[in-house]
């Protein structure tokens, strides 16, 4: 595929106009920023990479790079798809990955045509498979799909008022490098190479559930 329809492809699946309802989840960090352990741009700096390097991001990210792999080689993406659903750690985060997954199946449709995707199919291997099917390239779909998470986690803190729009910039830009980096990692790793080390991640995910004043859905 052409280097600039391969870009246009990216940006419109990650793009706010593309209704997956990315911006009604903040992953358990309103939960966060609520119990004090993110309070600033400073500390959602360190939250993210947290994510990244060793968190539910990094898991996602591999994922999404298996889904692109099996649907290359026509692989089982029912049975990753089973794993991926799996290891959401939290009803809210089982229903931001499916909530996601279900809505960026229904409109990717328009570029995969009668290709299916498990039923249901969480967000990462939707993404990853569609990708795959339609020749993106692998280190950029993950990146891309990193850089998505990294960018409405962003766009959570600022509605949370954790930093404004200026830092959220300068965040976006620093993280650049080891998204690219991350994205890389999970281009060549396998899903053995799957786990998280971010509790205080998970342990916020789930206590949101019982947060009665909210932004986000999870």
């Amino acid at each position: 595929m052409a280097d600039t329809a391969a870009s246009l492809r990216l940006m419109a699946w990650l793009s706010p106009a593309f209704p997956v309802g990315a911006f009604s989840y903040s992953h358990g960090l309103e939960r966060a920023a609520g119990d004090g352990l993110v309070a600033n741009a400073n500390g959602l700096t360190d939250w993210l990479q947290v994510l990244l390097d060793h968190g539910t991001a990094w898991n996602d990210a591999l994922l999404a790079a298996q889904a692109w792999k099996r649907a290359t080689t026509d692989g089982d993406l029912v049975e990753l798809a089973e794993l991926c659903e799996a290891m959401a750690g939290s009803v809210e985060r089982h229903l931001e990955t499916m909530a996601q997954g279900a809505a960026f199946v229904k409109y990717v449709a328009q570029w995969t045509g009668e290709r299916t995707l498990p039923d249901p199919c969480p967000y990462p291997v939707a993404f990853g498979a569609s990708a795959g099917w339609v020749g993106l390239d692998l280190d950029a779909t993950v990146a891309a799909f990193a850089q998505g998470f990294a960018s409405n986690q962003i766009q959570a803190g600022i509605r949370l008022s954790l930093l404004g729009q200026d830092a959220g910039v300068r965040l976006l830009h620093a993280l650049e490098p080891r998204i690219v980096a991350m994205a890389d990692r999970a281009a060549l790793a396998s899903l053995d190479d799957l786990g998280s080390a971010a509790l205080t991640a998970e342990i916020a995910a789930m206590n949101h559930e019982t947060q009665h004043v909210r932004l986000f859905r999870s």
